[in-house]
C-alpha cells in the first residue's frame, strides 16, 4: 500500500507544523504550568479549518479525509497535546458523530458552528462508575413525551468548562440495558446543568477537564441523535474513529520527544564527543525511530481504512494500542537521553512524558483495545 502523501496533504502537514511552531510553542510551558485553557490558540486553530477537518464544506468544514486529519494531529501534538486533544474531540467525537448520525436540523444548528470553531464540543460518556464499562450508565434520560429529563454526573470530560455543545450519553430504559441508552445534545446554560471543578491532572494540563452535573435538565426530543435506543451504538461507532485521532496524538507526542532527543544528542558532549556517538545513546535513537515509524504506519492504515469505508475497529484499536505505548516508551527514553536536563521544564521532554500517559487511558484504555483486538482476530479465525 502506498503511504506517500499527496500535494494537498503535504500542504496541510506544513500548515499544521508552522502553526504549532510559531503559535503554540512560545507559551506552551506557561500554559502547562498555569493549567490555562488555550482559548486564543483554539480560536486561531478554528479559523485555519482544523476543528472541522472532515466536515462537509456545506456545514462550514474543510471536507478533508481522515489521513489529512491525523497528519495535522501529529504536528500539533508534537508541541502541545492539550490543544490537540481539543482538536481530536471536536473533530472525531462531536463533529463526525453529528454529521454521520444527526438530523439536518441538528447539523444546521450545531455542526455549522462546531466545524468552524465558533463553538467547541464535548463528548460525555464516562461516569464515576462507567469508564471502561460504558454499558453501566447511571445518568438517566427519562422520556416525558416531547422531552427528556436528565439526571446524573459525567466525569473526566474534555472541554467540560469551555464547550457550548455537549453530546451526553444517558440511560432511558434500564431494562433494555445498552439498547435503552440515548445520545442527547445539551447546550451550556440549560437550567439544571452545572459544571464541576476543573481536574488537576498529571498531563495535558492546558486542556479543560471537568465533571458535569445534571439536575432535572429538560432536553427536547429533537436533540436526540438517532432513533430511540441508538445511544450506545452511537458512542461505540464514534469512539472507534476517535481512537484514530488519539493514536495520532500519541504518535505526535512520540515524534516530538524523539526530535528533541535527537537534537540534544547531537549537541551535548560527554567523554570528548557528542553523546549520539556513544552506542548506548545511538541504539536508543535507533529504537525510537523504528518504533515511531511502525506506529505511523499503523495510524495511517487505520485512517485509510476509515476513508475507504473498510471496517476500522481493528486497525484503529491496534493503532491506538501501539502508538500510545510508543509515546510512553519514547518520552521516557527522551528524558533519559537528556539526563538531568530532561527532568526540568525548559527542555520540554518531561511535559511530553506526562502528556503521553493519558493516551494509554482515554477513549478506551490499552486493556480495552486488547479486548477489541482479540475479539476481532478470534472472530476471523
Amino acid at each position: 500500500m502506498n503511504f506517500s502523501l499527496n500535494e494537498e496533504q503535504k500542504l496541510i502537514q506544513e500548515a499544521a507544523r508552522d502553526f504549532a511552531q510559531t503559535e503554540l510553542l512560545p507559551e506552551v510551558i506557561e500554559r502547562d504550568d498555569a493549567q490555562r485553557f488555550p482559548k486564543e490558540e483554539i480560536k486561531k486553530l478554528g479559523e485555519l479549518g482544523f476543528l472541522g477537518m472532515m466536515v462537509d464544506p456545506k456545514y462550514g468544514g474543510s471536507g478533508l479525509d481522515t489521513l489529512s486529519y491525523v497528519i495535522a494531529m501529529e504536528e500539533i501534538s508534537k508541541i502541545d497535546a492539550s490543544i490537540s486533544v481539543v482538536m481530536s474531540v471536536n473533530n472525531s467525537l462531536v463533529c463526525w458523530g453529528l454529521e454521520k448520525f444527526g438530523t439536518e436540523a441538528q447539523k444546521e444548528k450545531y455542526l455549522t458552528k462546531l466545524s468552524t470553531g465558533e463553538h467547541i464540543g464535548a463528548f460525555c460518556l464516562s461516569e464515576p462508575e462507567a469508564g471502561s464499562d460504558a454499558t453501566s450508565q447511571k445518568t438517566t434520560a427519562i422520556d416525558m413525551g416531547d422531552h427528556y429529563i436528565v439526571n446524573g454526573t459525567k466525569n473526566w470530560i474534555t472541554n467540560g468548562g469551555t464547550a457550548s455543545t455537549y453530546i451526553v450519553i444517558a440511560q432511558t430504559d434500564k431494562d433494555k440495558k445498552h439498547k435503552g441508552i440515548n445520545a442527547l445534545i445539551i447546550e451550556k446554560g440549560t437550567p439544571g446543568f452545572e459544571i464541576g471543578p476543573k481536574e488537576n491532572k498529571l498531563g495535558i494540563r492546558g486542556s479543560d477537564t471537568h465533571s458535569l452535573i445534571f439536575n432535572d435538565v429538560k432536553v427536547p426530543k429533537e436533540n436526540r441523535i438517532g432513533e430511540n435506543g441508538f445511544g450506545f451504538k452511537f458512542a461505540m461507532k464514534t469512539l472507534a474513529g476517535g481512537r484514530i485521532g488519539i493514536a495520532a496524538q500519541a504518535l505526535g507526542i512520540a515524534s516530538g520527544a524523539y526530535e528533541l532527543a535527537l537534537k540534544y544528542a547531537k549537541e551535548r558532549k560527554a567523554f570528548g564527543t557528542e553523546i549520539c556517538n556513544h552506542q548506548a545513546i545511538a541504539f536508543k535513537l535507533a529504537d525510537m525511530h523504528t518504533e515511531i515509524q511502525a506506529a505511523r504506519l499503523l495510524v495511517y492504515q487505520a485512517a485509510i481504512d476509515k476513508d475507504t469505508d473498510r471496517n476500522y475497529d481493528l486497525s484503529g484499536a491496534m493503532a491506538k494500542l501501539y502508538a500510545s505505548k510508543v509515546a510512553m516508551d519514547t518520552t521516557v527514553e527522551a528524558v533519559q537521553i537528556h539526563g538531568g536536563n530532561g527532568f526540568v521544564k525548559d527542555y520540554h521532554v518531561e511535559r511530553l512524558m506526562r502528556d503521553a500517559k493519558i493516551t494509554q487511558i482515554y477513549e478506551g484504555t490499552s486493556e480495552i483495545q486488547k479486548i477489541v483486538i482479540s475479539r476481532s482476530i478470534l472472530k476471523k479465525n
